[in-house]
Parts: C-alpha cells; sequence; structure tokens
C-alpha cells in the first residue's frame, strides 16, 4: 500500500466501503466481496479496502475492539506491540511522572497511542511515509490527535526538545529474517544506550531472547508473557527502573521481581510438578520462584520445580504427579492401556523427542474423557517419565 492508496481510504468513499465491509459476517469470502463492490467502487479502493478489512479483523486479539476502527499495514501490524503490554507500559511511565516521551521507530502507534491514552503527550517518529500517515489517522479514530504530534524521519537524527523520557523499538528484522543480536538491530544498541544517558528516564522494547550481558547493570529488564506467550523484553533506565529483573504475566497482570535468590539445588521428585512461565524461566527467576513454593528443581539443567505440597501460583502450571517411570516407550504404553487413558498430552523438556510421534507409540484408546498429561525429562541426570494430572489454574497476584 502506498500512500495515495491510504489516502483513498481516507475519503469519504472510502470510508463508504470499510464500513460496509465490517458490516460483513465472518468469514469474509474476498472474491465475492470484491465482485460485488467493484460495481460501485473503483477496483483499486476495493482491493486496497479489502486488506484494510482484513487486518483489521485480525487485529481485533492483539488491540481489543479499537482495532475495528483503526488503520494498519502488514509490517506494522506484525510488529506493533499489543495494546495490554503496551498500557503495562505506559503505566510503568505514567508512574515515574514522565510528561512526554518520544517514541522512536513508532510504527503505526501501538505504543504511542497507548502513551496518549494515559495521557503522557508524545512525539511519535518514524522514517516511513505511510506507516507516519497510518499513524496519524489512528490517532484521529481514537481521539488521541492533540496529545500526539508526528515527526517523519530518521530518529537517530531528530530533535528531541521538550521530552522528559524516551522510548525506542528498534527494527530487528533485516533481509535474512529476525535479528538477535542487538547491536545489529536498526538503529543499534549503542544508539539506544546512548539514549539513556541523556534523558531521566528511557525505556527500550527488546526481543525476548536478550542476552544477559547484553543488558547493563544499571537497567531494569522485564519479561512480558501474555496468555503464556512471551512477547517481549523491555529494558528500563533511571526513573523507570524499578527492580533488576521483572517477570510480569498477562492477563493480570501478576509481576514478580527479583531478589537475589540462588538457583534453586536439585532434589527428589515431590508429588507436584511446576512448569514455570516463559517469562520467569527468562527473567531468571526460579530461584524467587522456588521460594514461595518450597520448591527443588529436578535437575540442574531443567527449568522444572518440584514440591511435596501444592501452593497455587499464576507464575507456574501445576500439576499433580501420580507416576515416576524410567523413559521408555514399553513401560508407558503398558500404563496407558492399564489406566485406560484416551487423551494424552505430551510435555518435554531436556528429551529429544516428538511429542506427536510419541502420542501415536502410546496408543491411547480410552475414553477421551480419561486424559493424562505425560512430562519426559530428566532427574537428576536420567531420563525419566511423569505421569500427572493438571491442576487449576490460579489467579492470585504476587506483587514485588
Amino acid at each position: 500500500m502506498d500512500l495515495t492508496e491510504f489516502d483513498h481510504l481516507l475519503t469519504d468513499r472510502g470510508q463508504e466501503l470499510l464500513g460496509e465491509l465490517a458490516a460483513l459476517p465472518e468469514p469474509v469470502d474476498p472474491l465475492t466481496a470484491a465482485t460485488r463492490l467493484r460495481a460501485r467502487f473503483p477496483a483499486e479502493l476495493v482491493v486496497t479496502a479489502l486488506t484494510q478489512d482484513r487486518l483489521r479483523r485480525r487485529a481485533v486479539a492483539k488491540f481489543g475492539e479499537p482495532a475495528r476502527s483503526m488503520y494498519f499495514t502488514e509490517a506494522g501490524y506484525e510488529q506493533a506491540t499489543r495494546l495490554p503490554v503496551a498500557r503495562l507500559r505506559a503505566e510503568r511511565f505514567t508512574a515515574a511522572g514522565v510528561r512526554e516521551v518520544a517514541d522512536l521507530c513508532s510504527g503505526i502507534g501501538g505504543d504511542a497511542l497507548a502513551f496518549a491514552g494515559a495521557g503522557i503527550r508524545v512525539l511519535a517518529v518514524d522514517r516511513d511515509p505511510v506507516t507516519c500517515a497510518v499513524l496519524r489517522a489512528n490517532a484521529a479514530a481514537l481521539g488521541l490527535s492533540e496529545l500526539i504530534r508526528i515527526e517523519c524521519g530518521d530518529v537517530t537524527g531528530v530533535r528531541l526538545d521538550g521530552c522528559d523520557a524516551v522510548f525506542l523499538d528498534p527494527a530487528r528484522r533485516g533481509e535474512r529474517g529476525r535479528v538477535f543480536d542487538p547491536d545489529a538491530y536498526s538503529p543499534p544498541w549503542s544508539f539506544a544506550l546512548g539514549l539513556a544517558d541523556r534523558f531521566r528516564a528511557a525505556g527500550f522494547k527488546v526481543a525476548p531472547g536478550i542476552a544477559h550481558q547484553a543488558i547493563p547493570a544499571t537497567a531494569e529488564a522485564e519479561w512480558v508473557s501474555d496468555a503464556g506467550d512471551v512477547k517481549e523484553a523491555g529494558i528500563y533506565f533511571g526513573a523507570l527502573r524499578t527492580a533488576e529483573r521483572r517477570a510480569t504475566l498477562l492477563p493480570g497482570p501478576h509481576t514478580f521481581a527479583s531478589v537475589g535468590e540462588p538457583d534453586p539445588k536439585p532434589g527428589d521428585i515431590g508429588r507436584y510438578l511446576y512448569e514455570p512461565d516463559g517469562a520467569v524461566i527468562r527473567a531468571r527467576l526460579l530461584g524467587e520462584l522456588a521460594g514461595t513454593l518450597d520448591a527443588r528443581t529436578l535437575d540442574p539443567t531443567i527449568a522444572y520445580l518440584t514440591a511435596d505440597q501444592y501452593t497455587p501460583t499464576p507464575y507456574a502450571a501445576a500439576y499433580e504427579v501420580t507416576d515416576v517411570l524410567p523413559f521408555t516407550v514399553k513401560k508407558l504404553r503398558a500404563l496407558v492401556a492399564e489406566r485406560g487413558y484416551g487423551t494424552l498430552a505430551i510435555k518435554k523438556r531436556g528429551a529429544d523427542i516428538d511429542p506427536a510421534a510419541l502420542r501415536k507409540q502410546l496408543r491411547p484408546t480410552g475414553p477421551k474423557t480419561n486424559a493424562a498429561t505425560i512430562i519426559v525429562t530428566r532427574h537428576l541426570g536420567r531420563h525419566v517419565a511423569l505421569v500427572a494430572r493438571e491442576m487449576p489454574t490460579a489467579t492470585t497476584s504476587a506483587a514485588g
């Protein structure tokens, strides 16, 4: 989509067409819709509007109902911060007393809109003219135009006068796909660290796989997961820093900060097994979590925890262990047949197996309602299979 095509969407005819598409029930057949609409609208406008309608419908999962009136590009949608994560970040900036933030590499506005929605004035900077136009339209659609000023240009050369904080979401994709080395971001990590020295409050969005050694000791690193999927890491300096490391889980939020606990020691397999959320693992908070659960690890190399008593926690999925076997397909198959299991969830950690292939080998033929979880992992250096049932999901919040 070029700038002219996007501008046509904002005309009265473009808005009329988008309204008609929005009224169509799911799923929309693009061929049928295009054939019908081309009788009354220009073909090029129909193509652009169909793409926009498809992106809006997809974006509801990421932005909620506001997505139905927002605008997107393909890349902008994929790279934008989802609304709950952006709101979480905006709350951090608000708590630090930020009045105006420079949002660099702002994209279509995932973070800029959340900042403005929290009452913070925003200077949004992006070098792509279409992206800037989309952000401008989104600000207008959500009634936030007075709080967001947009500058189209290179973020490394823009003047940031009047801003008391900065947020940077550097490009993390190159010609060969995702970029994992922060020094290969655009702009590079060195530019971000330079910004941190200039502002009393600075925050950066990075890939969740960032190496811990790349994070300065003066910064806080927060890993955020949404519905169990780790979405990003945020690196915060100055007035935005609240801890050394933090894991935050959405919905909730449930947030858990480092307090200097060492990694737990391995021990016997207890009655309960805990599978920590990925954000907890990335933040290296197993020691802190184990302390709240009176738990130990199964193996020094495995991020499972085990305990003799059950403690509900939002930071890990919990399982009650019914059987512990040396890992052999023959013994597992015999147990599955004896118990009459019809549904098996297969999990692994530290074991080179294909869960789908193992499920076929175990031949569950019982009633589908007779279910179990089989966890193949290591215990003190040896491969074991744990047969378990999942405990109810805990929702108790613990802040730190």
